[in-house]
């Protein structure tokens, strides 16, 4: 965990957000990447790499309106392999509560092309609630889902 990502990391991190969110999230610039982490408060990120400093997988936490929230991309080629449930694991050891807005549907494409999968599954298995009537409708559509440790 560490509280900064160094230019490398950031560079990585960027990448791997474009390559596997919906295009609709896409980052064009660094300096919007930097917009997005500067509205964050109190933020850690958790980083999944190769041994030569590959980003694999992200997630950061962080406070909004008085709730941690948080964010996760795993890399397709670690995707069904248990990755993204360590990471999660890991984010669950340190927090006793997290949010976050989950796109679920399958409507969306990725910049390549290919369809952005749901990720609602992979969280409700994990324990996460899905608040039906709090959602977002603006960049993409998105139910909000959260998880508490006294709930697990």
């Amino acid at each position: 965990m560490v509280s900064t990502l160094s230019a490398a990391q950031k560079t990585s991190v960027i990448a791997l957000w474009n390559k596997e969110y919906p295009i609709q999230l896409h980052y064009q610039t660094e300096e919007e990447f930097d917009k997005y982490l500067d509205q964050l408060t109190d933020i850690s990120h958790y980083l999944i790499s190769t041994d030569q400093g590959e980003i694999k997988g992200w997630a950061n936490t962080f406070n909004r309106d008085n709730e941690k929230w948080f964010a996760i991309i795993i890399g397709s080629s670690l995707q069904g392999k248990g990755y993204g449930h360590k990471l999660l694991s890991e984010i669950k050891k340190m927090n006793r509560e997290l949010n976050g807005w989950v796109v679920d549907h399958n409507d969306y494409q990725k910049l390549d092309g290919s369809p952005y999968q749901s990720p609602l599954l992979f969280y409700t298995k994990n324990d996460f609630k899905v608040l039906p009537s709090k959602r977002i409708e603006s960049t993409v559509s998105a139910v909000k889902i959260h998880w508490t440790k006294d709930q697990a």
